[in-house]
Order: structure tokens, then C-alpha cells, then sequence
């Protein structure tokens, strides 16, 4: 049986007020590229007909670099004029999928956030074969850290499967403990996204936003499955918020591209030490 039709929506409307640089987050450069072209990028393993990103903060300059340096795929956007919560930003991704993207009753969704520059195709990829071959109606990628501090915590049932996120600002001390997080990346059956995001409220949390997060509660409680898949390497999944896990994403990313051409013969004396932009050519 076909697989059904797959679109993306790609969150790039937050400030980063704790990069403290007028440059809108997403644009940040990371070995000679966007930070958001490496997003879209992971989009490649998949057959993603069309993708919409979300944009706010520096809206000009974001939808100028999609349409000068995005990659070859069918990509729209829309803006979020206030920024109220990813689960806002999601709806109004939404409405930047028309008929084309994908049928709504049978169509998936994949949701990313811009600012993870470091995952895979094949990760997305996998998540996307994972939602396919367990038929959920939504399949989120975690991780396993050693220190979670800071990030929504997975919880799972007593049968193993996920019941719900929660944020730490809203955990309690036994959900603090766990240390399987949410990534923020998600591959939805369209069909239930909209009606679970209409379900939502900004009251139940310390941010007063409306969470992307609860729509997987709100899809669990009403009997839909949830299903998971546990990235292989966390460090995928890693956002970049400020200047320090800017560096932290850039060494990464050169790391890899100096160890990609070093499998392709390339001599380098001190690889730590080459600095190699991911659009040069040798």
C-alpha cells in the first residue's frame, strides 16, 4: 500500500532573545549555511511534497533566504504576528498546506522547530517508517539524556506506551527524574492535528502558551495511539539557544564534514584543526 502523503512544517517564528543578535535565530550560520537550511536539509530521506515554514521575528529575512538558498523542494511560508506557544505556530502552519500537500484525511505532518541543526535525514526518515508501521495517530522522537533539566519530560503508561508530555516548568519531582525528553519533533496523522490543537488552552501551564506538547495528551485521552521513537544519538536533537550551543552545534558539524571527506580519501594532518564549510567542493 502507498505511503500516504507527507508535508512538513518547519517552526522558525521565536525571537532568541538569549542569542543576543539582531540576526533572526534562524539564520545564524553554522560551517558557511543557515541554521534553518540544515532543517530543511533532514527533510531529504523523506518525500515530503511541500513544506511550510512558520516564521516571525525578522519574517523578511527569513522568507528572503528560503526563496535565495532553500533547498529543492516545494517550500511556502506563512508569519505568526504574535507569538503565542508552538501550538499556535502549528495552527498556523496549518493553514499554509493546502489540497496539494496532501489529503486531509489521510495525509501526515511532519512538525520541526528550526533551530536543530544537527539531525540526520535518516533519523527523520526513521521516525517517519516508525508512524507508518505502527499506524499512530501521532509519533514523537525522544531522547535519553543524562541531565534533562530544563526539557519536557516523556510519561509513559504502565504498558510502556506514551500518555503525555509534560514541560519541567509543570513537572513535579517524579517526572523531573525521568530522563527520556521531548525533541519538539513529531510526525502527525493531519487528520487529528487540527481538531486536538483547537482542544488546547494556555490556562493549564506556567507559560500561559498554547503547547504543542499537549496535543499529545489531548490525542491519548481521546484513544488515539501515540507511538515513540527513541533517537539512536541525542545530540541530534539538540536546539540551539545561545552563542555557547552555537559553537557547540558548529564543531559538530565540522567534525562530521572533516571525517566525510576524510572517508573519501581526503589527507588532512590535523582534522581537529581543518576548518571545512559544508558548501566547499574538494
Amino acid at each position: 500500500m502507498a505511503a500516504p502523503p507527507l508535508s512538513a512544517i518547519i517552526l522558525a517564528a521565536g525571537e532568541g532573545k538569549r542569542m543576543r543578535s539582531e540576526r533572526p535565530k534562524p539564520l545564524h550560520i553554522l560551517c558557511g549555511r543557515p541554521m534553518l537550511r540544515y532543517v530543511l536539509d533532514a527533510l531529504s530521506d523523506c518525500p515530503v511534497q511541500r513544506a511550510v515554514v512558520v516564521v516571525g521575528h525578522g519574517a523578511e529575512r527569513v522568507t528572503k533566504m528560503l526563496h535565495e538558498d532553500g533547498p529543492d523542494l516545494s517550500i511556502d511560508h506563512v508569519e505568526q504576528h504574535v507569538q503565542r506557544g508552538t501550538g499556535d505556530a502549528v495552527s498556523v502552519g496549518l493553514t499554509g498546506l493546502d489540497d496539494d500537500a496532501g489529503d486531509l484525511d489521510g495525509g501526515d505532518v511532519l512538525v520541526l522547530p528550526g533551530d536543530t541543526p544537527l539531525l540526520r535525514p535518516a533519523t527523520i526518515a526513521a521516525l517517519v517508517d516508525e508512524h507508518h508501521e505502527t499506524g499512530a495517530a501521532a509519533t514523537l522522537l525522544s531522547a535519553r539524556v543524562d541531565d534533562p533539566t530544563g526539557y519536557g519530560r516523556v510519561v509513559r503508561g504502565r504498558d510502556g506506551g506514551v500518555r503525555r508530555i509534560v514541560e519541567h516548568a509543570d513537572a513535579d519531582d517524579d517526572e523531573r527524574a525521568i530522563d527520556e525528553i521531548n525533541t519538539s519533533i513529531y510526525c502527525f496523522r493531519r487528520s487529528v492535528l487540527a481538531p486536538a490543537l483547537r482542544r488546547l488552552t494556555p490556562d493549564d501551564n506556567a507559560q500561559g502558551e498554547y503547547y504543542l506538547t499537549d496535543v499529545i495528551g489531548v490525542l491519548h485521552d481521546a484513544g488515539y495511539p501515540v507511538a515513540s521513537l527513541v533517537a539512536a544519538d541525542p545530540r541530534e536533537t539538540a536546539g540551539v539557544n545561545d552563542r555557547a550551543q552555537l559553537a557547540a552545534a558548529e564543531s559538530e558539524l565540522r567534525r562530521r564534514t572533516a571525517a566525510g571527506w576524510l572517508a573519501r580519501g581526503v589527507t588532512m594532518v590535523d582534522p581537529d584543526r581543518t576548518y571545512i564549510d559544508a558548501t566547499v567542493e574538494l
